[in-house]
């Protein structure tokens, strides 16, 4: 994570060969390590909610301590909430190599692999170089020592692990927390298993969680139907490459790393209705708002179906077709998802939301509060 320079500040020199990435410089801030959130708080729908008025760039109700519960407030009947029900695996491996050094592996889902569970693409982390041959045991309390080695070694740190015939690592598997969450051990993984999964996970496949989703609770989603607020579906598989840094040939080439989805006739039907009648479409999250966008014709039409996703949303890039209200959660600097936000809404409007939230005490990132960017007056329905 880079906490360079302040927020809103250029943050580095531009090079004659390096454009793209100097752009990043624009999205840079300093965060204090302590708007970092660690854990999540007791009530999922209690974290804070940011206002911030889409049309006009500014943060509404500032006095008032608005929380993701009043969410059934803030919208109005006729709108649709869309989610993505992706379900996080417990994908991280703790443990060492067979010569004693710790070891880490993330089991990526979009990787080869095989009925048996034998092979799996991961990323590694541990002291010394990767090459085939390497072996490893994976710990888990309660289980016996589960053994892994590297049989082939790819670009960009992956590798193909192989284990033993018909055990799934998963088995051994901790929430894939991001590193920027601290853990000492595995004290807190039950919690974690539970809190870093959205209440309507139902479809594996994500190594990272939507995390716009983790406010919501059965209470909340009842006091939006109760109001008349409709909810949809949708299914993206958070990838490997939410972990890495945006690099040259992403900033380059307008791409992205692929990613899986789902896209069901009935919530696509359940958006043009919503249109019809004048509502908005509510993204729960940038995973959502990516496959809207990605399916969203030139006419402003939604094409249901399945497959991967590359697209890059950042300012200067196409008009976005279907979200009318995006919730999400505050972003690393730097970052496509805070690059999608500030095309959203603005790149002045998110900084400057940005400063307000530090400012204020939000807490930021994953177990952090959320932001609720929307034109109020649209929905003006009561």
């Amino acid at each position: 994570m880079n906490r360079s320079a302040p927020i809103g500040s250029s943050g580095g020199e531009t090079t004659a060969t390096d454009d793209g990435l100097a752009m990043l410089d624009d999205y840079d801030f300093v965060l204090p390590e302590d708007r970092i959130a660690q854990v999540p708080i007791e009530d999922r729908e209690r974290a804070r909610l940011f206002l911030l008025d889409r049309s006009t760039g500014r943060r509404l109700a500032a006095d008032h301590d608005a929380r993701v519960r009043d969410l059934p407030d803030w919208l109005a009947p006729g709108d649709l909430v869309v989610v993505n029900t992706t379900r996080v695996l417990p994908a991280k491996l703790l443990g060492r190599k067979s010569t004693g050094g710790a070891a880490e592996a993330l089991l990526l889902p979009d990787g080869p692999g095989d009925a048996s569970h034998r092979r799996h693409r991961a990323l590694v982390k541990c002291r010394g170089r990767l090459r085939r041959g390497l072996a490893f045991v994976f710990e888990r309390d309660g289980r016996p020592p589960l053994p892994a080695t590297v049989v082939e070694v790819h670009e960009r740190g992956e590798v193909s692990l192989e284990f033993p015939e018909s055990l799934d690592p998963h088995d051994w598997g901790d929430a894939p927390l991001p590193p920027y969450i601290r853990r000492s051990g595995r004290a807190a993984d039950t919690r974690d298993r539970v809190r870093y999964q959205t209440i309507y996970a139902r479809e594996p496949g994500a190594v990272a969680a939507p995390t716009a989703g983790l406010h919501f609770t059965t209470g909340l989603l009842d006091r939006l139907a109760e109001r008349g607020i409709g909810r949809a579906e949708l299914v993206l598989h958070v990838g490997a490459g939410t972990f890495r840094p945006l690099d040259a040939r992403a900033l380059a080439e307008g791409r992205l790393h692929a990613e899986r989805f789902e896209l069901p006739v009935a919530t696509c039907e359940a958006i043009e209705r919503t249109r019809r009648t004048g509502g908005r479409v509510v993204a729960v999250g940038t995973t959502t708002t990516r496959v809207l966008e990605s399916r969203a014709a030139p006419d402003g039409s939604l094409r249901p179906g399945s497959g991967t996703t590359d697209l890059f949303i950042r300012p200067g890039g196409r008009p976005f077709r279907i979200v009318d209200a995006l919730l999400t959660n505050f972003h690393l600097p730097r970052s496509s998802l805070l690059l999608l936000v500030a095309a959203f809404a603005g790149r002045e409007a998110i900084l400057g939301a940005y400063r307000e939230a530090i400012r204020d005490g939000f807490r930021f990132y994953s177990y952090g509060d959320a932001m609720l960017v929307f034109d109020p007056a649209r929905g003006d329905r009561r």
